[in-house]
Parts: structure tokens; C-alpha cells; sequence
């Protein structure tokens, strides 16, 4: 049994400002770093194998902070990245809440098979293992919703820096 810990990355200025990030790089603003640190605290007498991370800044950052704890390093994946919500990037969240979506923003069939290639791969290489896996709020709840066998609607929103176990087989 291979146990993934689920993480969001901590608060970053754009979402402090309600800015859609997607796969911008993104910073943690100061409580996101405190988030992060709280996050370590938690971790702190966990074992873990393994740190892996979103290869976005923003994801990188946070786990960094807590592999930097247990002497780790952290390897990164664009499997973990947010959804691409291309032309909605960069633009104030309450303003395209009722727009369609342009026809760049990444299908999500697709996100959900990422989200699967993403299992698959903890799976395969982490067999029997621990593994912090820090990504983003959207990719997270398609991994659970894979791993649940759920539609995205039925995964409940992850706040930063929040964690969620999954077992997988």
C-alpha cells in the first residue's frame, strides 16, 4: 500500500487578490509561507519517502519547506500542475464566474487523465512508500475524484496548504 499525501500549496499574492492563476509560476505571499511552515510542523515526526511537487513555483516553495525539514530533496512533475484555464489567466476570479469557457482552457477529460497518469505514476514508482505530493487546488480534486472513483463536484474544495491521504493499492 503506497500512502500519498495530498497537498495544496500555501497562499500565494494572486490568490490573495482572487487572480486565476492556472500554470502561472505564482509566489507565496508571507502566510503562505507561515501555511507551508504549519504544514512541516505537522510533518515533523512523520517518515516520508518521498517529496514531489507541481513544477510551478508555487507548489515547489511549499513543499520545499517541509522536505527541507527531513534533510529532502524535492522532484517535481508538470503532472501536478493546475489546470490550464488559458485566456481566464490572469483575470480577477469574480469577474468570469458566469463566462463560458474559451476554447483554450485545458479540456477536462484531459485534466482527469493527467490526474490518473499521476496516480499511476505514485503507484509504479513509489510502491510501499510515503509521499508528499504538493500540488494545486483544481488538479487535486480531479486526483481525488479519480482515485474516489467521484465526479470533481463531489470533491470538496482544498484549502492552502491542507492535506488529504490516499491509499492506493
Amino acid at each position: 500500500m503506497t500512502t500519498l499525501l495530498l497537498a495544496r500549496h500555501g497562499e500565494t499574492f494572486d490568490n490573495e487578490k482572487q487572480i486565476m492563476q492556472g500554470q502561472t509560476q505564482g509566489r507565496l505571499n508571507p502566510r503562505g509561507t507561515q501555511q507551508a511552515q504549519l504544514l512541516a510542523d505537522s510533518m515533523n515526526d512523520r517518515h516520508i519517502d518521498a517529496f514531489i511537487a507541481s513544477d510551478l513555483n508555487r507548489a515547489v516553495e511549499t513543499c520545499r519547506i517541509v522536505a527541507e525539514r527531513h534533510g529532502m530533496e524535492v522532484v517535481t512533475t508538470s503532472l501536478l500542475r493546475e489546470r490550464d484555464w488559458g485566456a481566464f489567466t490572469g483575470r480577477y476570479i469574480p469577474d468570469i464566474k458566469d463566462e463560458p469557457f474559451p476554447d483554450d482552457v485545458e479540456p477536462l477529460g484531459d485534466m482527469l487523465e493527467r490526474a490518473q497518469h499521476f496516480l499511476d505514476f505514485i503507484a509504479g514508482q513509489y510502491q510501499g512508500k510515503t509521499v508528499l505530493a504538493v500540488g494545486h487546488g483544481i488538479i487535486n480534486k480531479a486526483i481525488q475524484a479519480q482515485h474516489h472513483h467521484k465526479q470533481m463536484k463531489d470533491i470538496q474544495r482544498m484549502n492552502n496548504a491542507e492535506i488529504r491521504t490516499l491509499l492506493l493499492p
